[in-house]
């Protein structure tokens, strides 16, 4: 098991994996809230049967954002945008429910294709459907060593409220090593533009 990060912490990704990294996975999961008499207690709350239902679907979308050294936008992956134009990040796809175990979207890093101008790589998740984070429970980002399928790090949100959006984490160069933040800030915005202007206070 990796390491479970706090809010603000930063890690040396080559340092937790115990060697270099060239492909991770950043994970992201979260379980749509259940209700009344569905819900249940514990950490599976909403994870097995009838709580993910009682809720209704919550579309939380994954996205990563690239930026350069002038934290001006080099490109965004997200349900849309499926692959970075460089080919070194790569979305596998839209989940709309969040229902089942384990990771509900992954999004593919190979850091050594990922360009030189690129300087931190940003993961957020937004509400596409509009719901607020009152709905949502269980809700983390974890980062896997694709080589040994190991968990590197984790950092599971603790705040519910009536944010539409979290900027999970930051996997960022510093002095020739790749390193991550968690930063969890809640913020607003159905889409990945909406948030981008409160994602550049983190850069």
């Amino acid at each position: 098991m990796g390491v479970n990060l706090q809010k603000g912490q930063k890690i040396s990704l080559s340092k937790e994996s115990g060697g270099s990294l060239s492909k991770v996975i950043m994970g992201l999961g979260w379980d749509a809230k259940a209700s009344g008499s569905d819900k249940k207690s514990g950490l599976f709350g909403g994870m097995f049967g009838g709580g993910g239902s009682s809720g209704g679907a919550i579309d939380l979308d994954a996205s990563c954002v690239m930026f350069d050294d002038n934290n001006k936008v080099v490109d965004t992956v997200y349900f849309a945008h499926l692959k970075s134009k460089d080919g070194s990040v790569t979305h596998t796809g839209d989940n709309r429910t969040g229902e089942g175990d384990g990771d509900d979207e992954q999004i593919l890093v190979d850091l050594d294709k990922v360009p030189a101008n690129v300087k931190s790589l940003v993961f957020t998740v937004n509400s596409f459907t509009g719901q607020t984070f009152d709905a949502v429970e269980n809700a983390y980002c974890r980062m896997l060593d694709v080589s040994s399928k190991n968990e590197v790090a984790r950092y599971t949100l603790s705040s519910q409220g009536s944010h539409s959006a979290q900027i999970m984490a930051k996997v960022y160069r510093h002095n020739g090593e790749w390193k991550m933040h968690a930063i969890g800030e809640n913020g607003t915005g159905r889409t990945i533009e909406n948030l981008l202007p409160q994602i550049l206070p983190h850069l």
